[in-house]
């Protein structure tokens, strides 16, 4: 069992891990920017922080992780301007490894992107410095003192998750659902001794669980 703090609980990535860590047992702090948030993570389980990843500062963020052992970072602009990736995904992901650090967290779990995200397509500027800034940001995480897990999901579908993925440190690129990068992210935090992995996924044959394991 861990407590979790999950910064991005809202999202559509953050409300599935909620409800699938609650269900493990496991404690979790549900950080949100908007106040109508609130009542749906309090039902699924979790205890809220009402914080604005862009706004907070470090210590205000390390007194709200203080407790957990673990922090998870699926916040995201969502493909916003440049300016919005850039304090979220950027210095919103480095304002909470230092704050996750200065709590005395343990162990990270990093959602980031998939490096052939958009390949074969027209990038635009600001898809291009999108994927610049979360490099950085896996960088930023992978050179810290915490036990850090960086995952590379593919597209991000809205279909049903099967619990079966395709997981490895370099695969072919392709689609999964939100439910089994949440699911994939639950088995990450019940493996504790799975550390320092850059993991990419899509959905795929293989159950979630054995999936993961086999990088422990």
């Amino acid at each position: 069992m861990a407590n979790v703090f999950v910064v991005g609980a809202a999202g559509n990535v953050g409300t599935r891990l909620v409800s699938k860590l609650v269900k493990g047992s496991h404690h979790v702090v549900a950080m949100h920017r908007k106040e109508q948030q609130q009542q749906d993570l309090e039902g699924r389980g979790a205890r809220t922080c009402l914080l604005s990843i862009t706004e907070t500062d470090v210590p205000t963020l390390a007194s709200a992780i203080k407790g957990c052992d673990t922090v998870v970072f699926t916040a995201g602009a969502g493909g916003a301007s440049e300016e919005l990736t850039n304090k979220v995904d950027g210095e919103g992901l480095e304002k909470t490894v230092d704050a996750a650090i200065a709590a005395g967290a343990k162990r990270f779990v990093l959602v980031s992107a998939f490096p052939d995200a958009g390949r074969g397509k027209k990038i635009s500027d600001t898809f291009e410095n999108y994927m610049r800034v979360k490099r950085l940001s896996d960088a930023y995480l992978a050179e810290s003192e915490l036990d850090w897990v960086i995952l590379r999901p593919g597209t991000l579908t809205i279909e049903e998750g099967t619990g079966k993925v395709n997981a490895g440190y370099a695969i072919k690129y392709g689609d999964v659902s939100r439910d089994n990068v949440a699911d994939t992210i639950r088995a990450i935090i019940d493996n504790k001794a799975l550390t320092h992995k850059i993991i990419e996924l899509t959905d795929g044959d293989v159950p979630v669980d054995e999936a993961i394991g086999k990088f422990v």
